[in-house]
């Protein structure tokens, strides 16, 4: 991609998602994921309904008065971004491809970070770990992310999640909030996901088509797996083919929402014919009450 093309795309991302952090996500981002504790402010005069175990006895005796001791939270955070760059990202059917949709919400969830004063960094990941960007705060950093979410070319096509998690846990030491962002076309990776979810507060964001549910009718179609790069041919005119492939689709469903409930995450699933808007929005609501 040459450099003009890539500034305007990263330019046309900026501000779409920068004014859809600050309209809508910024106080809702802020509620949901909360700092690490509490740290001392300053001190003022003690006001009727104030706790009595906020009573700085010190200042107290020092002006002959009640003080309190104020608090404020420790806002600073840590954000992570898992990004699944493997070859099944690059399918869409309707608005856009899927990897269109993570490169938007990343730059959402980074551009809602940088506002509550928090570091982001990013994983992208197929079934090794494809790149590490550290955390680091400011506007030139999340250009810098943006610009590798537009242009970077993965090394594999395959998925490993399990991978994925146990590099995040080993890499990022401290309590950090990590978006898993995926459309979770693998198996297996229940126990890193726990291990992670313990350790880290861990959000997964499901990235799906509609056709990878149901199957129309169209004849006999040839199918592609992106990863494998393996083909088969599919006669979708038959109610027994559909049916199998809608009933396949729905248990590799139920099958990533067990997953998710007993790892502990929270979960969000986003349509690439949809906005990410309701389902991102309702999630940061429901971790707020």
């Amino acid at each position: 991609m040459e450099a003009t093309e890539l500034l305007k795309k990263v330019r046309k991302i900026e501000i779409k998602t920068r004014g859809l952090s600050q309209e809508l996500f910024s106080g809702e981002y802020h509620t949901a994921f909360k700092g690490r504790g509490m740290s001392f402010s300053e001190v003022r005069e003690y006001q009727v309904g104030d706790e009595i175990r906020a009573i700085d006895w010190n200042v107290t005796a020092r002006f002959n008065h009640p003080y309190v001791k104020v608090f404020e939270e420790e806002r600073e955070l840590t954000v992570m971004l898992l990004v699944d760059v493997s070859a099944s990202e690059n399918f869409g059917t309707k608005k856009q491809f899927k990897q269109d949709m993570i490169t938007e919400l990343c730059a959402v969830l980074a551009f809602s970070a940088i506002q509550n004063n928090d570091k982001i960094g990013v994983i992208f990941f197929s079934d090794i770990i494809e790149k590490f960007i550290p955390p680091k705060k400011g506007k030139a950093h999340i250009l810098h992310i943006i610009r590798e979410l537009i242009q970077f070319k993965p090394k594999s096509t395959r998925t490993n999640i399990t991978q994925a998690l146990r590099y995040f846990t080993n890499v990022i030491k401290k309590k950090s909030i990590a978006f898993l962002i995926s459309d979770f076309m693998d198996a297996g990776f229940y126990d890193a996901m726990k291990i992670a979810a313990k350790k880290h507060d861990l959000v997964a964001l499901r990235i799906y088509d509609k056709r990878e549910k149901e199957l129309p009718e169209m004849g006999l179609v040839k199918f592609k797996d992106a990863e494998t790069g393996k083909i088969i041919w599919l006669d979708t005119s038959s109610k027994t083919v559909r049916n199998h492939y809608y009933a396949a689709a729905r248990e590799r469903e139920q099958m990533i929402k067990d997953v998710f409930m007993r790892s502990g995450v929270d979960t969000a699933s986003i349509s690439t014919d949809e906005s990410y808007i309701g389902p991102l929005t309702n999630l940061f609501k429901s971790r707020a009450k």
